[in-house]
């Protein structure tokens, strides 16, 4: 090889070596190899010699092509190496370390809140009903002594599905299924959830709600003071609880009364909150459900869980158990 080719091929060797990355690496390839390179110009001027030079030339400038793609080859391992280094000891372990343990699941709030009350209903002889979320209007309104041009039927509370049928905006029309199905004595709570057109930090287009109901003779307002107190303070673990039964009116209870808590001691001291409404169930559901009103006497209550569980867990917007943030679940594992 003449004393120029040599030169070219130390000049490559030399770009090649100082390269840094792969982009400026296929750079210095173009200035050697490329369509103008020097390597490619010198092939390109073998068409003007004779045989004779084309075959000593030709040789020498060939094997300088096959050295410079040599070294760009070496080069490009070199490089890919580097890489790989530094890829690995970025990501290093360090196995001297304590591993880490895989965090552990919880049950949601609001699932904790109806498991809790599920308990302690069931603990003094209450069943579980269940149903539908998508319900006729005779189950959710009419059998539920609700009047035609009452506003809870309006588009504006109430979610209304193809065929006339609703999303329901209550627990009540399980406890109307399970009347139909079953004779008294009837003692259940029906928890699920719920969907009406409302939206804000205590109020959610879809909640829980859980009503409970007791069919039986003889059935008395004051069993359903009796057996609501005592949930709330099994519920709250204290008897340190003011309750009071406020008048009221729903279509399906008569007479009717909201539910209101007072705690005596903490944060929420003297401060009056809405718990439930409940009544005593009105002879007009019975008969819908085909009970004689004159024999059977019941009480029936609907509590919201939801905001049962803002209570007991101090959180003040209702749509952090619907946001599905990590942060806020992981508080209850």
């Amino acid at each position: 090889m003449d004393s120029s080719l040599l030169h070219i091929l130390q000049e490559a060797q030399a770009a090649m070596s100082a390269a840094t990355d792969p982009a400026s690496l296929e750079n210095i390839k173009a200035q050697f190899l490329g369509k103008s390179g020097k390597v490619t110009e010198l092939l390109k001027g073998l068409g003007q010699m004779s045989v004779e030079e084309k075959k000593v030339k030709g040789k020498e400038i060939n094997d300088l092509k096959v050295q410079v793609e040599a070294v760009l080859n070496a080069r490009r391992d070199a490089l890919a190496a580097q890489a790989m280094q530094s890829k690995l000891a970025a990501q290093a372990i360090d196995i001297t370390k304590p591993g880490r343990q895989r965090g552990a699941g919880g049950l949601h709030p609001a699932m904790r809140t109806l498991e809790r009350i599920e308990e302690i209903f069931t603990s003094v002889g209450f069943d579980l009903a269940d149903g539908p979320e998508i319900e006729t209007d005779f189950h959710n309104f009419t059998a539920l002594n609700t009047p035609e041009d009452h506003p809870a039927r309006s588009m504006h509370d109430t979610f209304y599905v193809e065929g006339g049928n609703l999303l329901r905006t209550h627990t009540s029309p399980m406890q109307v299924r399970y009347m139909q199905t079953h004779e008294p004595p009837i003692r259940i709570i029906a928890p699920g959830r719920v969907y009406r057109v409302d939206s804000d930090a205590t109020h959610s287009p879809m909640f829980h709600q859980v009503e409970g109901l007791w069919i039986d003779q003889g059935v008395s307002f004051a069993d359903l003071k009796a057996v609501f107190m005592d949930f709330l303070k099994k519920f709250f673990e204290t008897d340190d609880l003011t309750i009071r039964f406020r008048p009221s009116f729903f279509p399906f209870t008569e007479p009717s009364a909201e539910i209101d808590m007072a705690f005596t001691s903490g944060p929420n001291k003297g401060k009056w909150l809405e718990i439930a409404g409940s009544g005593q169930v009105h002879p007009n559901v019975l008969r819908h459900v085909g009970i004689d009103p004159e024999k059977y006497t019941g009480f029936a209550f609907g509590v919201g869980p939801d905001r049962l569980t803002m209570l007991r867990y101090g959180i003040n917007d209702l749509r952090l158990f619907y946001e599905n943030d990590i942060r806020f679940l992981q508080q209850f594992n």
